[in-house]
């Protein structure tokens, strides 16, 4: 079986993970377009992998959510008078929780905004946390239900609900800029938050790097998601990129270091080396081996 040499594949997986499109990736290595598909497929099911074997039992203290909107194929008010929509076509939202302290991505979840979303969401983040952790969410409605069942009484729960206003401009550029903030309420819903502490402004900033960081997540362009299964498979690579081979400015270490889920930085040839382990063990000449995975 042919497979392109490991600086090859460590070059389109760090283009990926940087911001630049499927083909132009292809243009540039002089690939095509089917090998970085397919490299991308394993990397997205190994780092998967690896983000829910061990991202578990984290010591948190301050755990901050959102939720950041793409879409697949077209957006959701197109999907109809689409031509051959395949499944999964229109908005996608990609729920995320950062620890605050090290800014290591806990959590994330696809799917729509909805409440159903929300709880699964909240169930992930749950089940990887230690300890009892404070939590600041936007006033997103759906939060209360899934935080509730949850975590219970198990938490200290606040959002950060934001106002804003018309702009009152009518230019045509006002549809590149958001709206105006107006205001924010800190609102308690559960335990007792530090009010001082409820902030939403890491996860937001990673929100920032998440659109910079994944060519699918850029506005304006035909860039977007063309499979969901694709749009998964780069947020898989990218987050375990982000959390054990990327280091923090700030911190001057990766997010996994600093959350003490990790004692090594990796780099792109170990998420190479997460590809290769789960491939199937090759036996006699026209035959493969499956490994087991459960």
């Amino acid at each position: 079986m042919n497979k392109l040499p490991l600086q090859k594949r460590v070059m389109i997986l760090n283009m990926l993970v940087e911001g630049m499109s499927m083909r132009s990736i292809s243009r540039t290595v002089g690939v095509s377009i089917n090998t970085v598909t397919k490299l991308l497929v394993e990397a997205g099911d190994a780092c998967a992998a690896y983000h829910d074997e061990t991202v578990r039992d984290v010591k948190s203290t301050k755990v901050q959510c959102d939720e950041i909107w793409s879409f697949c194929y077209a957006k959701a008010k197109n999907v109809q008078t689409a031509k051959a929509a395949p499944e999964g076509a229109g908005d996608v939202w990609t729920w995320t929780a950062l620890d605050a302290d090290s800014k290591m991505i806990l959590s994330y979840e696809v799917g729509d905004r909805s409440a159903a979303t929300a709880i699964e969401f909240m169930d992930d983040l749950r089940a990887r946390l230690a300890n009892r952790v404070h939590l600041t969410t936007d006033g997103h409605k759906a939060y209360l239900e899934a935080v509730e069942g949850a975590f219970g009484a198990d938490i200290d729960f606040a959002q950060l609900v934001k106002m804003y206003g018309d702009t009152g401009h009518k230019t045509p550029e006002r549809k590149y800029s958001p709206g105006v903030c107006t205001g924010a309420r800190k609102v308690r819903i559960e335990g007792n938050p530090d009010i001082s502490a409820v902030s939403t402004s890491h996860v937001e900033r990673q929100n920032l790097s998440m659109r910079m960081g994944m060519r699918r997540f850029t506005r304006l362009t035909n860039g977007f998601s063309k499979k969901i299964e694709n749009h998964l498979h780069m947020l898989s690579l990218y987050f375990v990129h982000y959390n054990f081979v990327r280091i923090h400015k700030t911190l001057k270490m990766s997010p996994a270091m600093a959350a003490g889920v990790s004692d090594t930085l990796h780099d792109m040839e170990w998420i190479v080396s997460l590809i290769d382990a789960r491939a199937p063990k090759l036996g006699r000449r026209g035959s493969y081996k499956k490994r087991n995975s459960n």
